[in-house]
């Protein structure tokens, strides 16, 4: 174990959730993948991390024959480290050890090395799972930056992130 990290050993169990990285309105792609997902997994709670509006959200997973008890909306993420940050302790109290980490494929990269550091640090493993796109990849540096900031709140509990203007 380092600096209260432990490598998540849960990514062969079945996953218990499906988390969703959201975006802005534009990425609404993800919810709507998720919509038709989620629907192959009728049994699993689904927790959407920032992303559309909640009409949005909510709209497109009725489209889609969701039940709304199903949903858990959270935006109090400012950044995708925070995403993870303010979902863990949620994960953790529910006993969940496994989840579905369902975010568009260019952000993917990112949200694994946040996910090993964060999710790992409470022994949850994820089964990546990525929406298509047309975009490239995101920058390396982003995901070392992302990185040592999810390490940074292992260690510490701070993410650097600024909080939300409310």
């Amino acid at each position: 174990m380092f600096l209260g990290y432990q490598e998540a050993k849960n990514n062969d169990k079945q996953p218990e959730a499906i988390i969703v990285l959201g975006g802005s309105t534009k990425h609404l792609e993800r919810e709507k993948f998720t919509a038709k997902f989620a629907s192959q997994h009728p049994n699993l709670p689904i927790l959407i991390s920032g992303g559309s509006p909640p009409t949005f959200t909510r709209r497109v997973f009725a489209k889609a024959g969701i039940n709304s008890r199903r949903l858990h909306l959270d935006y109090e993420a400012v950044d995708t480290v925070t995403n993870f940050t303010t979902l863990v302790d949620d994960l953790q109290a529910r006993n969940i050890k496994s989840v579905y980490l369902i975010t568009s494929d260019y952000h993917m990269r990112r949200a694994r090395v946040i996910g090993e550091i964060v999710l790992g640090s409470r022994g949850i493993g994820f089964k990546p799972i990525s929406v298509p796109s047309e975009n490239p990849p995101e920058p390396i540096q982003k995901s070392v930056r992302d990185g040592a900031r999810a390490l940074l709140w292992v260690a510490t509990g701070y993410t650097g992130a600024d909080k939300k203007k409310h």
